[in-house]
């Protein structure tokens, strides 16, 4: 590809600072900018490679004030980072798409497919399946019977998607995710044995979700296990029976939410957090990476810390006391032995 400065502003509505006839070839990470390349700079952590960086053009926020000269072209707009996703996002629907059936396939007789579907070879659709408009379903994934794709959706190779769950449109299922697996459902009996309860409801995904690598989403013991429009899960994470996550919220790597808690809309949850079931998560809650959340957040827009988790005041105010305390205790000792004294 070969784009001048100029070009790429007009693409981004931004405005240039600096040469627009400055050549992009390819992109690069700003601390390893290379003549040619376009970059960003949108964590202030990061301030210190504008002034280095070999890079030609660089991507930045409009409220950005360097404190040197600086030789590359800038291009500023309102959101560095949002802008260089629009452009990634440009590119990749520039390069050709996948479209046909691949053979060896299977695709039951009653299967309906939309226009410029892609099937890869190996994969399995079942009975009733109906497919959207540029569904893409690669090699080695399985449609269970009576699930539903609609438009734009991608799912990536090893994806299992059991019988009768929804996927939305313009959805991603990356590698290996599997899509209504049975529910934790098990009945304890007078001999301390489990029995089984049949796991009878599906999955339904709204549109614009994305799914990580090898994430498990399990469907309801009866109604749905539902991930609203918009949310985002990382890799690795498991949704349990009857989980309700709300709109735009988003979850890290290694997280997991119990049966039944329904999460409000655009809540961040970090890495390794940890969900107890029938709770109710407050919209906007921000959680710490390995958090333990074992109770209800009713409070909209708190920040959560620690296990059991609490507002991220009163675990400031705690770690302070936390790591003292083997003074405090030698503390405590020591006027302990002079009282008994």
């Amino acid at each position: 590809m070969k784009f001048t400065a100029g070009q790429i502003a007009e693409l981004l509505n931004g405005k240039v600072e600096g040469n627009e006839e400055a050549i992009v070839r390819n992109v690069s990470k700003i601390e390893e900018g290379k003549p040619e390349t376009l970059t960003f700079l949108a964590n202030p952590k990061y301030n210190q490679y504008i002034y280095t960086t070999k890079a030609d053009v660089v991507i930045v926020n409009d409220s950005f004030m360097p404190e040197q000269p600086i030789e590359a072209t800038l291009i500023r707009v309102p959101n560095a980072y949002e802008a260089l996703a629009q452009l990634l996002e440009m590119y990749e629907q520039s390069l050709p798409q996948k479209t046909g059936i691949e053979q060896p396939s299977f695709i039951d007789s009653s299967a309906t497919l939309g226009d410029f579907v892609y099937i890869g070879a190996f994969a399995y659709i079942g009975e009733n399946v109906k497919i959207g408009n540029k569904v893409k379903i690669y090699p080695h994934a399985y449609i269970g019977d009576n699930v539903k794709i609609d438009n734009d959706t991608t799912i990536y190779s090893g994806v299992k998607v059991y019988k009768n769950c929804v996927i939305g449109k313009s959805c991603t299922i990356h590698a290996g995710s599997v899509i209504g697996s049975d529910g934790f459902g098990f009945a304890p009996n007078a001999n301390n044995e489990y029995r089984k309860v049949a796991q009878i409801g599906n999955v339904v995904l709204k549109d614009h979700v994305e799914i990580g690598a090898n994430t498990t989403i399990d469907r309801a013991t009866m109604g749905s296990t539902i991930i609203q429009k918009g949310v985002k899960l990382d890799n690795l994470i498991q949704v349990a029976h009857n989980v309700e996550v709300g709109e735009n919220t988003v979850i890290a790597a290694l997280s997991g939410v119990a049966g039944s808690t329904k999460i409000g809309r655009d809540c961040m949850i970090g890495g390794q957090v940890g969900i107890a079931g029938h709770l109710n998560i407050a919209n906007g809650t921000k959680a710490g990476a390995q958090t333990g959340i074992n109770k209800s957040i009713t409070k909209e827009n708190t920040i959560q810390f620690g296990s059991p988790t609490m507002e991220m005041g009163d675990f400031n105010r705690s770690y302070v006391v936390f790591k003292r305390l083997p003074q405090l205790k030698a503390q405590l000792e020591e006027l302990k032995k002079k009282i008994e004294e």
